[in-house]
């Protein structure tokens, strides 16, 4: 965060490319353009951008109470799927000068454009607007290319012509991550489409997550990127097996399938206990679910051809998926709710889009309430160098 000192200046300076002023303290879409213009930097002043709540626009003190719960609503903008690619930001209340502010600060992305809810905001001066196709592809040439994750590089020999299915992103992917408006007034080609959604690189071709969630046949590239499930009739390998699938395709058809067959594999009895009498499944679904997709979205796909494994047994069932801890998170914070770091944040973006994820960094939070309101234990979490167990035993 910006010295005292700093963020006076920046005040006594007025609105400007890098500062905004605001007296709303419940206007979370405001808040939100705010930071993902500050995040995109058109001017490319490469410094953060500042949000200032509790300043008017005269610059002069509004005396708002500045609590606890409106940081910590601000701190929740970053992770909320409403902004896509997170934001780099921090948040803080100051008293600068005898005016308490909520003062939100905003790092320059280096994978614009940001979006909120698949629209671009920037700001040039004192004006914050939508971006126009123009002004998006110059966000897209400032991509720092060299720093980005594994699943935003290029999949060398892969092209978009022989292994991407342009239908699948024409008719499903492209109106789930562009607002319709934005589509309407859009006149770019589809290569200029993926690249502004970080789907090709800049040269053209197909990025990790284009492969996995747009190819015909990603298992080509990717030999684990599958999701294996068997259903043992016991406790233990070995065990005579009562069912297998192995899941393939596209990212979001393994995840399609993976919620049909687990609503297929889930019993259903009458609980007696209460005065009313009701039907209690042995394990709840949106548990299962929320593991299965965390499994795939966290893996490792730079280095292991291990699949994410689904094993179910009589009382209890294994989701393992190879990887490891990554950047925030440790073995010591694992399935915390604060802690929250992603491997491959251009597929969680994708799934996010495409309604495989309500929030980030919910999926654990989504079990574990599933499961004590089911009557299940708590989940278990074995985190290794190389893998990551989670267990879910049955409903007492």
């Amino acid at each position: 965060m910006l010295s005292d000192e700093e963020l006076i200046r920046l005040i006594e300076g007025g609105e400007s490319d890098r500062v905004e002023f605001t007296v709303a303290t419940n206007d979370l879409d405001k808040f939100r353009k705010a930071i993902c213009a500050f995040a995109n930097d058109l001017p490319g002043s490469e410094r953060p951008g500042i949000l200032f709540i509790g300043i008017d626009d005269k610059g002069k003190c509004a005396n708002l109470p500045i609590d606890d719960a409106l940081l910590s609503q601000l701190g929740g903008l970053r992770s909320d799927g409403k902004i896509l690619p997170f934001p780099s930001m921090e948040v803080d209340k100051k008293n600068l000068r005898g005016c308490e502010v909520a003062v939100v600060q905003v790092e320059p992305s280096d994978n614009p454009p940001v979006k909120m809810d698949g629209r671009c905001w920037i700001r040039t001066g004192p004006r914050r607007a939508q971006a126009s196709p123009e002004e998006e592809r110059r966000l897209t040439e400032k991509r720092r290319w060299g720093n980005v994750p594994y699943d935003m590089q290029g999949v060398a020999g892969a092209t978009v012509e022989n292994d991407l299915d342009m239908q699948r992103f024409q008719n499903e992917y492209l109106p789930a991550a562009v607002s319709p408006e934005v589509l309407a007034e859009n006149r770019r080609d589809e290569r200029e489409q993926m690249k502004a959604l970080r789907l090709v690189t800049r040269d053209g071709t197909p990025t990790v997550t284009a492969i996995l969630m747009l190819s015909k046949n990603p298992h080509d590239w990717f030999p684990g990127a599958y999701v294996q499930f068997v259903r043992y009739d016991g406790d233990e390998v070995p065990a005579p097996i009562l069912d297998q699938a192995k899941l393939i395709g596209p990212l979001s058809d393994q995840l399609r399938e993976a919620d049909r067959l687990l609503k297929l594999q889930i019993s259903t009895a009458l609980d007696t206990k209460g005065e009313r009498h009701v039907e209690k499944p042995d394990y709840p679904f949106i548990a299962l679910r929320e593991l299965v997709r965390n499994a795939v979205v966290h893996r490792n796909y730079e280095n292991s051809h291990t699949p994410v494994r689904v094993t179910w047994f009589n009382g209890h069932i294994q989701i393992s998926s190879p990887g490891s801890v990554y950047g925030a998170v440790t073995k010591q914070n694992f399935g915390t709710p604060d802690a929250t770091s992603y491997r491959n944040p251009s597929i969680a973006e994708v799934m996010r889009n495409q309604g495989f994820m309500e929030r980030f960094g919910m999926g654990i939070l989504l079990a574990r309430q599933a499961l004590a309101e089911n009557g299940n234990p708590p989940p278990e979490f074995d985190v290794q160098d190389t893998f990551v167990f989670a267990t879910i035993r049955k409903s007492r």
